[in-house]
């Protein structure tokens, strides 16, 4: 099963789960009821921007739309994996770890090509954000702080408010990034 079928299978039953109709959906996830629709029928590719309003409207975790695994083993093969793109393609996510209840936590490889970035909207209360910068030089911005990574760094933030990702270098940024979901 593709990608973008994956989502929608996942988005309707998360909806439906929490007996929501669609305009209900819209007016929570802040996503028209078309593109929902268009979305759990799987004829769209949402952006990454469009999947954190869901997430966030939904209150799940980000990976909860996109897994289609259930082992307690899971091997992800870098080819097996299908990137969401942003910023004309210059911001590559690729989801790793799924988010999984006892685990409070998903996993994510970030590709940004030069002069590339991603203004993300704030995740669920308390949420935290630990990127690690593998190769090139970004710049984070975290609510009102920003920070300049380098190949090496590490850095963790409140992922709760609105924040950004932005090669300010001159090479390709590689990063892992993971996501920490408190227990309520």
């Amino acid at each position: 099963m593709d990608l973008q079928k994956i989502i929608g299978a996942n988005a309707k039953a998360i909806r439906e789960s929490k007996k929501l109709t669609l305009d209900a959906a819209a007016q929570l996830t802040g996503v028209s009821r078309s593109m929902l629709a268009q979305i759990e029928k799987g004829d769209v590719n949402p952006t990454i921007s469009v999947l954190w309003k869901m997430a966030n409207g939904y209150k799940v975790s980000f990976t909860s739309l996109m897994d289609a695994h259930s082992s307690p083993s899971l091997l992800i093969r870098a080819a097996d994996v299908e990137p969401l793109s942003e910023d004309g393609g210059r911001y590559l996510n690729c989801p790793a770890f799924p988010f999984e209840e006892e685990r409070h936590f998903e996993t994510y490889r970030i590709y940004i090509e030069p002069g590339g970035g991603l203004d993300a909207q704030p995740h669920l209360p308390r949420s935290e954000e630990y990127v690690t910068v593998f190769a090139g030089e970004v710049e984070i911005r975290a609510g009102e702080e920003s920070f300049a990574l380098a190949e090496g760094d590490s850095l963790r933030f409140r992922a709760d408010a609105e924040h950004s990702y932005r090669n300010i270098g001159e090479s390709p940024a590689k990063l892992s990034m993971l996501i920490y979901y408190p227990e309520d």
